[in-house]
């Protein structure tokens, strides 16, 4: 008789407990902490490798993430691949190219002006000549030295990898994609829910792997949240933004609210009818003192399970810069801090949390093993 690891059992387990999520109408009924919280991997593994690469998803699957993310943006002919933002002038060396050198131009993405490049000023075939390079440099040199190595990626090629990986490793691994600047790039002609749709339903994978879907908008996923009917495999995850800004879907509608004014007892309700997660930065459930150290919970977790939602939250990084000073060493600001990284992981496991986003998945399947 074949035994299963541990492992390999939670991950048979996580569609079919996905599944049943969907199938009580949305996330209330199921929104006692799950035992074990995912781990999703930020952009892969980006503490090691160059974010949103094969080699960066393929670290992040083999150090136990649960669930890997691609951000998606368009291309100039209507492909999804795989930034973290639109803009790749920081990710990409396209700046070094000088047969693109014309093509950097100023742009106001969600109120925000950007110089550089952009994804959807270049085919796919153009942006494949392109090669991914480290955006923090100075301070993921592990990373960095891949610079060069990987070209960037769609999400169909995404799904078959991880397709591949789930099939030779012998457990699930989900997807939690998000959709980056929905309203800006339905403004230019291309509208990316219409895309993603037809490559779920294109993809043998992602018509039954866990597939959570997240958005800083609010329209896109009401909008999918009707497009998916049928498909208990797919979740919905609301990211929440800064508290005094605004979703850039309502700002460019009118409507005055801001993040803040979602987090109500009748916005998250709101939230509720239509996603199953709701995600808020990490200082947004517990956050930081004057002295760097972490204060008090500020019952977030708590009034978005009344609302019926799942609670996941972003991100946690390895290096002292990002941590709470409850948890930093001396060895400088840029310096992995993996004793550190691990504890203020655990802090905020102790909430109950549903799951996280870490950019070193190792280190957050350590924290879920020693808090099982």
């Amino acid at each position: 008789m074949t035994t299963l690891s541990r492992r390999h059992v939670l991950g048979a387990g996580l569609s079919a407990a996905l599944a049943t999520s969907m199938a009580t109408g949305g996330a209330a009924g199921a929104t006692a902490p799950r035992k074990r919280p995912l781990v999703m991997g930020h952009r892969g593994c980006s503490a090691l490798r160059p974010e949103h690469t094969l080699a960066s998803y393929a670290k992040a699957i083999a150090d136990g993430a649960d669930f890997i993310e691609p951000d998606l943006v368009a291309t100039k002919d209507g492909f999804l691949v795989a930034r973290h933002e639109n803009a790749i002038h920081e990710t990409t060396d396209v700046a070094t190219r000088p047969e693109f050198a014309a093509r950097r131009v100023t742009k106001v993405i969600d109120g925000q002006s950007i110089t550089g490049w952009f994804t959807e000023d270049f085919t796919l075939a153009e942006l494949k000549t392109l090669r991914a390079r480290e955006r923090l440099a100075t301070m993921r040199s592990e990373s960095h030295s891949y610079d060069g190595q990987f070209q960037l990626v769609t999400l169909e090629e995404i799904a078959d990898f991880v397709a591949a990986e789930a099939a030779a490793r012998g457990r699930v691994i989900g997807l939690i994609p998000e959709l980056k600047h929905s309203t800006y790039f339905s403004a230019i002609g291309l509208p990316l829910e219409a895309r993603f749709l037809a490559q779920v339903k294109a993809s043998a994978y992602l018509m039954r792997a866990p597939v959570i879907v997240q958005s800083f908008e609010l329209a896109n996923l009401k909008a999918l949240r009707r497009e998916l009917a049928g498909l208990p495999n797919i979740q919905l995850m609301q990211l929440v933004g800064a508290p005094d800004e605004s979703p850039a879907d309502l700002a460019a509608a009118g409507d005055k609210r801001r993040w803040r004014d979602l987090l109500t007892p009748t916005g998250l309700a709101e939230i509720a009818a239509y996603a199953h997660w709701l995600a808020p930065a990490t200082r947004m459930l517990i956050p930081l003192g004057p002295d760097g150290r972490l204060g008090q919970p500020t019952g977030l977790v708590e009034a978005a399970r009344l609302a019926g939602l799942l609670v996941g939250t972003w991100t946690f990084r390895p290096e002292n810069a990002f941590l709470a000073a409850d948890f930093r060493n001396a060895a400088g600001e840029t310096v992995r801090n993996e004793a550190g990284s691990l504890a203020e992981i655990r802090r905020y496991l102790a909430l109950g949390l549903d799951g996280f986003f870490t950019d070193d998945p190792a280190l957050g399947r350590q924290a879920v093993d020693q808090t099982a």
